[in-house]
């Protein structure tokens, strides 16, 4: 039987419907070929430095004495640029304003074959580290309203460069998917008098049925009305709300367990193409206590299709307690590797 579940962050409903799984489709495959270490060809790659707009920042910070293991900089081929004002143009119910606001991509390694499930801790632990500076550097302009920090990992996913990175997008408007859901926890918290997010990662600890990992900081679970398969959200302990509040000493829990669902996505689920996404507070939300920032780590198994864009449904063909399972009992490497 089909399930309808609705998400407490959303209001939204989604069918799970695991029967469909086995109906006579073509599934997207998530091909690998393998890559070199460094590719001649790639702008992203050691040598081709030159290829990129200059600099934001790099790791170690010492560079150039010692080679760079990332790299910070606006993206070449921006969807917001930093000029212009926020002004609006038009009449109502017509309106338009120029597309302000910044674009950066964070190379996450010097390597072209490289992926954050195969990278060292501490080159995870870099990473986290400077998705949060330059999130809060970008949310305390005083036209942003919003820092979207993501990784597209695959073709399917919508990546265009191979070479592994994420981007970071700063813009002076309110995204209507984080205002909606600003706007249910703030229903939630009147009627509650608590955070919807608090609720959900004590059931899901007290539960554990759809638990992946947990560490002294961070929770992992397949959220209990999932819109795809494998979808997997992590969740500081702790309250806070914005992804700026995440402090120095949290940043290698969280390096090591997103490392750790990464590892089991790839073993559970046969290595699919994802978007990675920072769900967190818009500026004037950060220090509330409606919202709890979090990763949302959503695999490309499935394509959304005309049900789904007509109705705003998603339609998930493996339960979530299920994909957890599955997560759990995944093997992934323990030794340490690349860098």
């Amino acid at each position: 039987m089909s399930t309808f579940r609705r998400d407490p962050t959303s209001n939204e409903w989604v069918i799970l419907a695991p029967r469909r799984f086995n109906r006579p489709h073509t599934a997207p495959a998530a091909t690998r070929e393998p890559r070199l270490e460094l590719d001649p060809a790639c702008p992203f790659c050691p040598g081709n430095e030159h290829e990129t707009p200059p600099e934001i920042l790099r790791l170690p910070r010492d560079a150039p004495r010692r080679p760079w293991q990332l790299r910070v900089f606006p993206n070449l081929y921006p969807a917001v640029s930093p000029d212009g004002d926020e002004s609006r143009d038009g009449d109502d119910p017509f309106q338009e304003m120029r597309g302000r606001g910044a674009h950066e991509v964070v190379v996450e390694s010097p390597r072209h074959d490289d992926r954050l499930d195969e990278m060292s801790l501490e080159a995870n632990a870099w990473v986290l580290e400077v998705w949060r500076e330059r999130y809060s550097a970008l949310l305390s302009r005083p036209s942003v309203r919003a820092v979207i920090v993501f990784k597209n990992f695959g073709v399917g996913a919508g990546t265009s460069l191979l070479h592994p990175h994420s981007q970071i997008v700063a813009v002076p408007v309110y995204p209507p998917q984080w205002m909606h859901a600003l706007n249910v926890s703030m229903r939630y918290f009147d009627a509650a008098g608590r955070s919807v997010y608090d609720d959900i990662v004590a059931n899901e600890r007290a539960a554990r049925v759809r638990v992946i990992a947990e560490t002294d900081g961070f929770i992992a679970f397949c959220p209990f009305a999932g819109k795809s398969p494998f979808e997997t959200w992590i969740l500081p302990s702790a309250h806070q709300s914005s992804f700026g509040n995440l402090t120095d000493e949290e940043i290698p829990d969280l390096a090591a367990i997103t490392r750790d669902v990464l590892g089991r996505l790839r073993a559970a689920a046969g290595d699919p193409d994802f978007n990675l996404i920072v769900y967190s507070a818009p500026a004037e939300s950060a220090e509330g206590r409606l919202f709890r920032w979090h990763l949302r780590i959503i695999p490309r198994i499935t394509l959304p299709a005309g049900f789904e864009l007509g109705s705003g449904m998603g339609i998930n063909t493996l339960m979530p307690e299920d994909a957890a399972e599955a997560l759990r009992s995944a093997p992934v490497p323990m030794q340490e590797r690349r860098r």
